[in-house]
Order: structure tokens, then C-alpha cells, then sequence
């Protein structure tokens, strides 16, 4: 079923230089990139975007890092893509991630894990909207 989800390559990745690598792999599962977007996102963008975890202990910590410095959003289309992508990307955790995924390769912690990703797509709307918005940042 043709899918959409949204994919943010975090400030860490963004400072690494990682863009490409995570274009790439998201390229070779015959995804496609149909929007993509390079912002310094404001703090209430983010705080939006992770309106879930609002009230849990790491909320502030991942809003002021999510805010720290440019991030690369894009629209990823494809069959199933936020069970394909959630699957790229590897487990939150980047010490239990599988080699071989983005995380699983890259992540240095729990919070510089290089990526985010939607997990249903309704959440993805939600998100995306969020992100592609006029008012979450500019660069």
C-alpha cells in the first residue's frame, strides 16, 4: 500500500555529515524523496513535533537539542513506507540498534541517534505538517 512518512535527519546527523548517506539509503529502498527541507527549527516547532513526550523526564533535553542546530526534514513516499523506513532507520536506542541500520551504523546515544522518523502514518501527516510549515524555522 503506497504510503507516506516524513524523515528528519537530526542536527547531530546534519553535523556529521550524514544527510547524504541517510538520502541514500532511503533512495536504495526504492523510496522516494518527494519534499525535502533544511531548517534551523524554532523550539515550538519542536516542541510540536514531540508534543507526545511532553511531560516525560527527556522531553526539555530532546526539544533543546532538536532545536540546537539545522535539521534536514523529508517527505519519503513508497509501498508501506513507515513500516520500510521505521525498519531502516533501527531501534531508538543506537547501542541496540542492528548494524546495518541508519542508527545501528551511526547513532553515538539514545538522543544523537542521526534520525527520526514517523511511526504510523497518521502521525506522519500530523508531523509533516508540522515541519513543512512556514513558521517551524528557516536557514
Amino acid at each position: 500500500m503506497l504510503e507516506r512518512t516524513i524523515v528528519i535527519v537530526k542536527p547531530d546527523g546534519v553535523k556529521r555529515g550524514l544527510v547524504g548517506e541517510v538520502i541514500k539509503r532511503i533512495e536504495n529502498k526504492d523510496l522516494k524523496i518527494t519534499r525535502l527541507r533544511m531548517i534551523y527549527p524554532t523550539t515550538e516547532c519542536i516542541e510540536q513535533l514531540y508534543d507526545v513526550h511532553k511531560g516525560k523526564s527527556f522531553y526539555e533535553d530532546l526539544v533543546k537539542f532538536m532545536s540546537s542546530g539545522p535539521i534536514v526534514a523529508m517527505v519519503v513516499e513508497g509501498d508501506e513506507a513507515v513500516r520500510v523506513v521505521r525498519n531502516l532507520i533501527g531501534s531508538t536506542d543506537g547501542r541496540e540498534a542492528l548494524p546495518g541500520t541508519i542508527r545501528g551504523d551511526y547513532a553515538l546515544s539514545i538522543r544523537e541517534n542521526i534520525v527520526h522518523a514517523a511511526d504510523s502514518t497518521e502521525r506522519a501527516e500530523y508531523e509533516i505538517k508540522i515541519v513543512f510549515s512556514e513558521t517551524c524555522g528557516d536557514f
